[in-house]
């Protein structure tokens, strides 16, 4: 059962390690009580794209668990502080025994031939402006690995440059606090517990280990004495204490008071709660005695002392403190307890019989690539009389996080022209053998299961399990001919079946638009698939969404040709002699282009390099042109020493690349990348300019003309292209968005991009006049800042 309740206090810091506490001793009325603390440090959430963008959370509640209660802790933070400007967005929480959650929350499409396992799930709504809790119990968990699956709602996809703004953070912690009763009496089968149930007791609970290659388990109530009869419910349930909707008997009902669990689990604890009705006074007195019956024997019952190589299946928490191991000595006695061997009548179940299981060879490729080899396989001889059971060993955690696969396809040229068809049935830590020939359902009472079936028609069938539960996954395959009234077993017709079983980390790779992402939490590892160009699901094959091949192709022509805009600003670079900075405007055109034909999401992709090349490139070839085009408008011209101040330019790029590739290296997508530059870039021009309008008592450049028709347009259309990547740029319109981006930016570059005046050098000797020692040259033509020097009259004052 599972509940959630709201809550909020105080702000408090949250814990930052992993911590365990534990609580002092309890006594309860039925019994001993212990409670565990678990924690998990905070993390931020994001929004649901895809289940590689959820964080994930690795609990493991133990054996004997009463009670498990999440305590669910959220809150903002927006630059450091809390967040309570925030807006409120729901938070999804998903809880799961034994493997992740296999999520859909944007309803769309599975790949075929695939089963999703079902799970818990909640939604938390914000008490506080900036804090909320939620409250997950579970009564009687499933004891082993929990998994919690958090996420936020989806976005839309807005793309902000980061540093930009302080965002909004949104934190999920979950708590874990467990109440596990300890000390818990064992049942040995063959043996009869004698019990007293005081007044004021209203339950005694007992477990008893289910070995493999048990086909039955009997409870039976004896002796049962009471004010009113016998007042007690019989209880039984695997793994884990009863519930109430647990397999239950009444005892007033039914004499004798027996309770049977046909095919019950392998290599599991099964819990007997022997529970007294409300309002019965007095004390009530009773035998529970357990009884297994071996599959192989089904007239034979477990004898009471099993041999010593049997108890080397038990798990080493059987029996209470001391370690009792079966075989080695009897079963210890209690003040309240007698236990001595008694005849339990057995009943025969005709046809009840196990089959050996065939084992599979584990032979491990690569991190969730696990291949399982059948002995004398691929091909399976599937006989007419039995069936034939497989046995699959998933190791705990490790291999959960991946995609279990099964394949069968049918031999048809086996069949001999009868009308077989080949049942296969999937079922976890018991193998599902029914002697009902009609039976073609794998599912019982308690126990469920995966159904697959060949044919003549349909010679092939295939099953996934996304996230599967480890342990021992048993697989029976069996032949049954059809009929005009169902199905009935076949007559010396043995069905051959190819058998394929493979564990891998995606379903189908993700296919093509898609990529199989390998991602961890702590220690646990799992896999995931983060699709694009639209496409969505599990395995990346919901196509709704999906972008077509013009689209694709439209998006990528529209990104890479926008790049050539950068050809007039080469060819004003190139005419006004500014070759170093048409060589940055070239590199910048060249790996622009080609790293937008490699950072499609779609087919139509062309990579010269690798990628991480190509981008690094691409951004700073962008903050390179930034930095000669600022560089060249400052027009550094020789005042002071004439032979040392023309190399000043040069350094300044040289300085400027180092620092620009040692910013990339250390973050590629941040702010300060292009704004740091840019700045300095800036504040250099600045100062030139400041200089020379003091120094000629005017602004400069002087003429109107270069401010109205090429300086302020360039500096709208540059903001223009800031503004546009800033705040406008989304996933939707990112390839025309980002196309104008190119567009705007090499547009703004050639308005901006000054001219060159021709050098004095070549104009002849200049009028000298004798004064202090020195004398000032300055080009009045280069002063003004003209577009075509050549066309104007050359006047050179010196001045001494």
């Amino acid at each position: 059962s599972g509940g959630m309740g709201g809550g909020g206090g105080a702000p408090q810091p949250p814990p930052q390690s992993f911590t365990l506490l534990r609580a002092p001793w309890v006594s309860f009325a039925d019994g001993l009580f212990v409670t565990d603390y678990f924690t998990r440090t905070p993390r931020k959430l994001s929004p649901y794209r895809s289940f590689a963008s959820i964080e994930l959370f690795h609990f493991h509640i133990p054996e004997d668990t009463v009670i498990a209660v999440w305590n669910l802790i959220t809150f903002k933070e927006q630059g450091g502080t809390f967040g309570d400007q925030c807006p409120d967005r729901s938070i999804t929480v998903y809880f799961r025994s034994g493997a992740p959650s296999v999520i859909n929350p944007l309803h769309t499409h599975f790949p075929r031939d695939t089963a999703v396992p079902g799970s818990f799930a909640l939604t938390l709504t914000w008490t506080l402006p900036n804090r909320t809790t939620g409250v997950f119990n579970v009564t009687s968990p499933l004891p082993g690995d929990w998994f919690l699956a958090a996420h936020l709602p989806k976005d839309e996809g807005k793309i902000s440059v980061k540093g930009l703004y302080e965002e909004c953070q949104y934190l999920f912690q979950p708590q874990l606090i467990v109440q596990r009763l300890v000390n818990i009496a064992v049942l040995y089968p063959g043996h009869v517990t004698e019990q007293s149930m005081a007044p004021h007791n209203r339950s005694c609970l007992y477990k008893v280990f289910v070995p493999s290659y048990t086909s039955r388990v009997l409870v039976e109530v004896l002796r049962c004495r009471g004010a009113e009869g016998c007042p007690l419910w019989l209880r039984v349930r695997a793994k884990a204490p009863p519930l109430h909707n647990s397999t239950t008997l009444d005892c007033r009902e039914h004499a004798p008071c027996q309770l049977a669990q046909e095919l019950p689990f392998w290599q599991h604890w099964y819990y007997v709660l022997v529970e007294k009705h409300p309002g019965v006074p007095g004390t009530v007195s009773f035998q529970v005695t357990v009884q297994l019956t071996d599959c192989s024997q089904p007239s034979l019952a477990r004898p009471p002392f099993l041999p010593s190589s049997a108890s080397m299946n038990m798990p080493h928490s059987f029996g209470s403190v001391g370690g009792l191991v079966l075989g080695d000595s009897p079963p210890p006695t209690s003040p309240n307890d007698t236990k001595h061997p008694v005849p339990v009548p057995v009943t025969s179940h005709a046809g009840e019989r196990c089959w050996p299981v065939r084992p599979t060879l584990r032979n491990e490729l690569d991190t969730f690539s696990v291949h399982f080899y059948i002995f004398f396989g691929p091909n399976v001889s599937v006989p007419p009389d039995r069936p034939a059971v497989f046995v699959i060993n998933l190791l705990p955690v490790l291999d959960s996080g991946g995609v279990l696969n099964l394949e069968l396809r049918l031999n048809v040229s086996s069949l001999c022209g009868e009308n077989v068809t080949v049942f296969g049935c999937l079922n976890h830590e018991v193998p599902l053998t029914s002697s009902d020939n009609t039976s073609v359902t794998c599912e019982t009472e308690s126990l469920a299961g995966f159904l697959l079936s060949v044919n003549a028609t349909a010679s092939l069938s295939r099953l996934r399990i996304p996230y599967p539960q480890t342990g021992s996954w048993y697989l029976s395959l069996r032949s049954l001919c059809a009929t005009e009234h169902g199905f009935e077993p076949c007559t010396n017709v043995t069905a051959e079946v190819y058998l394929r079983a493979y564990l891998s980390p995606c379903i189908n790779d993700c296919g093509i638009y898609g990529q199989c992402k390998l991602l961890r939490t702590n220690n646990y590892l799992y896999a995931a698939c983060e699709c694009k160009a639209g496409w969505n699901g599990w395995g990346c094959t919901d196509n709704a969404e999906a972008f077509s091949y013009g689209f694709q192709l439209l998006s990528t022509l529209l990104l890479c040709l926008s790049n050539v805009m950068f050809v007039p600003p080469v060819a004003i670079a190139v005419r006004s002699h500014y070759l170093l900075e048409a060589a940055v405007y070239i590199f910048t055109m060249f790996f622009s282009t080609f790293y937008h034909a490699c950072d499609q999401p779609g087919i139509v992709v062309f990579c010269i390099m690798e990628y991480d090349v190509l981008q690094f490139c691409d951004f700073l070839g962008s903050l390179m042109s930034v930095w000669v085009t600022v560089i060249a408008m400052a027009r550094l011209q020789p005042i002071i020493y004439p032979d040392a101040w023309p190399a000043a330019p040069q350094v300044l790029y040289l300085l400027g690349a180092m620092l620009l590739s040692m910013a990339l290296q250390m973050d590629r997508h941040g702010l300060w990348n292009l704004l740091g530059p840019s700045l300095f870039a800036l504040g250099i021009m600045a100062v030139a300019w400041t200089a020379r309008t003091i120094r000629r008592r005017h602004c400069y450049p002087p003429t109107w003309k270069r401010w109205a028709f090429y300086l302020c347009p360039g500096a709208l259309i540059a903001a223009a292209a800031v503004l546009l990547y800033a705040f406008v740029e989304t996933e939707e319109n990112y390839f025309y968005i980002h196309s104008i981006w190119h567009l705007l930016i090499a547009g703004s570059v050639g308005f901006l991009l000054p001219p060159r005046a021709k050098s004095s050098r070549r104009l002849g000797p200049l009028p000298r006049r004798k004064g202090c020692g020195y004398q000032l040259c300055v080009n009045e033509q280069e002063e003004l800042g003209l577009v075509d020097p050549a066309v104007a009259s050359i006047n050179s004052i010196c001045t001494s």
